[in-house]
């Protein structure tokens, strides 16, 4: 999402343009929107699907737009991270799923939740919608401290097997904000 905001701002990639779906992007495993190869979706509607269901078919779609390919656009992501001072990051694919070769770290990811706050604050506020309706099907973000712990707007969670649940979680109180990044949870409830 980091390198979407990146194009929107640049003028590179408008709210309004179609990203196709491939074959490579339908394939993805679950959590996914669904949608079959040769269809497409805006990029307003890939963000939020991205954003609040952790859709792996659209984040290698829009990886596609972008980048052209996933493992060019993976490229990319980890040059950005270098740049970011994510120094223990290498990403090898759009969406997270397992790779022995990806790996990142809590520090490194809290690094990124800083820059995007921080350089794209006009797009942060897509991390604190708690649901929005793609062709029909309400996506509910999986960050559910949003709305219930005061405070909290956004960042991100995740999930794979080898991992665990992840979460990186903004929330500011008394006029200071704090990031925190949990990986490894064994359970949604625990992380």
């Amino acid at each position: 999402l980091y390198l979407t905001f990146e194009a929107l701002d640049s003028g590179k990639l408008k709210l309004t343009d179609r990203i196709p779906i491939s074959p490579h992007a339908a394939a993805q495993a679950p959590t996914k929107l669904g949608l079959r190869a040769g269809d497409s979706i805006t990029v307003e509607d890939a963000m939020y699907a991205i954003a609040l269901k952790s859709a792996n078919d659209i984040a290698v779609a829009m990886a596609e737009k972008l980048g052209g390919t996933e493992s060019r656009f993976a490229a990319l992501m980890t040059l950005r991270a270098q740049e970011l001072g994510m120094t223990n990051t290498r990403f090898v694919n759009a969406n997270g799923l397992p790779d022995s070769r990806q790996i990142t770290t809590a520090r490194d990811l809290a690094i990124l939740s800083r820059a995007v706050m921080r350089d794209y604050p006009q797009h942060y506020k897509l991390f604190s919608v708690q649901q929005y309706t793609v062709r029909g099907q309400v996506l509910r973000n999986h960050n559910h401290l949003l709305g219930k712990m005061a405070g909290v707007d956004g960042i991100k969670t995740g999930f794979t097997n080898a991992s665990g649940f992840n979460l990186a979680a903004s929330a500011v109180r008394d006029g200071r904000r704090l990031i925190a990044v949990v990986m490894g949870g064994p359970s949604t409830a625990v992380r």
